[in-house]
Formats: C-alpha cells, structure tokens, sequence
C-alpha cells in the first residue's frame, strides 16, 4: 500500500485515525497518508450537533463532500479508511469503492439502534466494516463486518488509566458536556446549575480550543450570576486524567461515556437535543438505553439484573426531559455520597470493559483490512 486516504470528521474518531495512520507507516514504510486536513477542512469544523445545525451549513458540507471526491478521483488512493462520522464518511466510502478503490470504515454505524433499513447499503458501499463492540457483526452478512475489538478498552487495560478507589478525590467531580457546539450549549449549563449546593469542586476538560472558547464564555456566564458557584476549573483535553480521579462524574452521551467506563468513574449519563431530533429519534430508535456501557452490558448479558440502585445496569441515564437540574444533582450526590452504590457501578464497568476486549491488535487488525 503506498496510498491511504484516512478519513474522521470528529476529535474521537480522530484519535483513531492517529494510530491507524501510526501503524500504516511501521507496516508499510513509506506510505502517503491524506484526510481532511490536506484538503482545507478541520475537525472542529466538521463537527455538528443536530438536524438544524447540519441544515445551516449545508453547502459548506456539500463542498466537502465535492473536493474529498475530487480528491478521489485525482490522488487515486489504494484504500479509503473511513472513522466513524457516518453521514458523510459512508458516502465518501461509497464513492471510493465505485471508482475500484478498497474502501473500510471504522466504527459499526447503530443499526442496532435504528433503521436497520441501511444495513444492505452500507453492504453494498463497504469492502469491510470493522466493528468495535462484539454483538454488532451479527447484523451484517458472514464475513462483511468484523469484531476487532476496543482500542480503547485495549489502552485501558494496561492499567495505566484504571482509577483506584482510595487514590479518588472525594470533593472532584468530573463534568464533560460533549464537544460539539450545540451540545455545550444545551448541556453545560444544567450540569453547571445541578453542581450548585454540592460540596464539591468541577472540573470540565475540553476536547479542542473551540469547544474550550464555548465552555469558558458558558462558565463565565453562570459564575456572574451565582454567588454560591463551587470552583470550577477548565482544562485543555485530559479527560482521562480527570475521570480517574473524579468521585463521580456527568458525561454526555457519546465516545466519553465509554472513556468513563474504561477508567471505572462512577457516572451519570446525560443528553438532551432540540424538539425536532428528539420527535424523530423516539419514532427511530429501537433500544432501550443511550450509554454504550448499558448497551453492551445488556446484549453481552442477556438483558438488566435484579432491581437494584443502578436500575440494573453500570451508568444511570438522564435524557430529554428527564435532564433536569435536581435529577442530575441528586444522581451526583448519590455517587459523592454513598460508597456502596460507588462500589457496584465501579465493578459493572469493570465487567463491561472486559467484554470489549478481542485476542490481538485491534489497529493492526483493522490495517490488514485495508490491503
């Protein structure tokens, strides 16, 4: 292979493209690697949250969509390795396998979730696909989607980022509201409000320097008006750090939930996005939970335990209406202030954390796809 376009059009996909794009090179010394960035487009940039958000831009995603093409058509890639971001990386695939190119894509869209109608699509537009959680290959045809298990529960299980419970810090509590634009500009602020009356202090990690931007002007906002915040403090990435030593945490729904997991933070999942995405998703989706940690508890278990504290399963879950102020702080008061209910969901996560790991290299396995 001497040719790879690499494509991720999101800060978690990208750090996957970094290390599929890091073992390319030791496999195949030489190799001429392109994505997003040689053709003008960042990652911040790309990132949208929400049907509107993607409507109001849609001709700057439509001149991505035409220059990546073109891109295509005149570098003539060996292969296109698609991360995640399925909207416009399954059609860059589909075009690149038109035109005789290998196209992989990286991270199995939700078919499991909803519209288990594009399964024949995304077929017909893949050479492989390349799935990260052990129930998804099922649901493709034998020998098209394969489990090459978790690179990040892999990283994970070295121990290096495995918090130890004495080690936590009992007054820290970890807030991560998402690094799209719209979802700290839904989000952050509830979380921000549900810290007030706690006796703790917050730490918010951002995942780039816009969504740095965004979370300070949110921050600054509140903190003018509330005389009774708790310190609050914002750091450039490093999330991992702050899960592990966090009593507890609020994440919203997303690739950090299962960073959550992997690390054993106790953590409330939240999420909430406009009436129009929310009309359409309870009318699609076709599971009962949001967190991928609950998700693959439930499919690798055989569904919820005994009613207990956690409802049955590793991280409780507060979406739409249900995200309230009092509901998030009294899930984050629960995790301060109990150490049994601590202790079952640091043991669920640990069990769900096992379950994503696969015998081998998942990067060196997804890289022998691509040839």
């Amino acid at each position: 292979m001497k040719r790879l376009m690499l494509l991720a059009g999101e800060e978690s996909g990208a750090g996957y493209a970094r290390r599929i794009a890091a073992r390319a090179q030791e496999l195949f010394p030489g190799v001429e690697i392109r994505g997003y960035a040689d053709y003008g487009f960042k990652t911040a940039d790309l990132a949208v949250f929400g049907f509107w958000e993607v409507l109001k831009r849609i001709f700057f995603f439509l001149r991505v969509r035409r220059t990546m093409e073109r891109a295509i058509d005149e570098w003539r890639p060996d292969a296109v390795c698609t991360v995640d971001y399925p909207g416009m990386n399954l059609r860059l695939a589909a075009y690149a396998k038109s035109k005789g190119v290998r196209a992989v894509h990286v991270v199995c869209p939700q078919v499991w979730a909803w519209h288990r109608a594009r399964i024949p699509k995304i077929e017909a537009s893949l050479d492989a696909l390349c799935c990260f959680f052990p129930f998804e290959p099922a649901f493709f045809r034998p020998g098209f989607a394969h489990f090459v298990g978790h690179p990040l529960a892999e990283e994970f299980a070295a121990g290096e980022w495995r918090r130890r419970p004495e080690a936590v810090d009992i007054k820290l509590v970890a807030l991560l509201p998402g690094s799209r634009m719209g979802e700290i500009r839904i989000i952050l602020p509830t979380l921000l409000e549900a810290v007030r009356g706690l006796d703790c202090r917050c730490v918010i990690p951002a995942a780039n320097a816009q969504a740095r931007a965004a979370i300070e002007r949110t921050v600054a906002r509140w903190r003018g008006r509330r005389a009774d915040a708790p310190p609050v403090e914002i750091r450039s990435g490093g999330a991992r750090e702050v899960l592990k030593d966090a009593v507890c945490a609020a994440v919203a729904s997303g690739t950090a939930t299962l960073e959550a997991a992997l690390v054993g933070c106790p953590t409330v999942l939240v999420y909430r996005v406009g009436a129009v995405m929310a009309f359409i998703a309870r009318r699609l989706i076709k599971i009962g939970h949001v967190g991928l940690a609950n998700i693959v508890w439930e499919r690798c278990r055989g569904g919820a335990a005994a009613d207990d504290p956690l409802r049955g399963y590793p991280m409780p879950e507060l979406l739409q209406e249900d995200m309230t102020v009092g509901n998030v702080r009294r899930a984050l008061k629960w995790f301060i202030a109990d150490g049994e209910v601590r202790r079952l969901a640091e043991s669920r996560l640990a069990e769900t954390t096992a379950l994503l790991r696969s015998d081998g290299d998942s990067i060196t396995k997804i890289v022998g796809f691509l040839v």
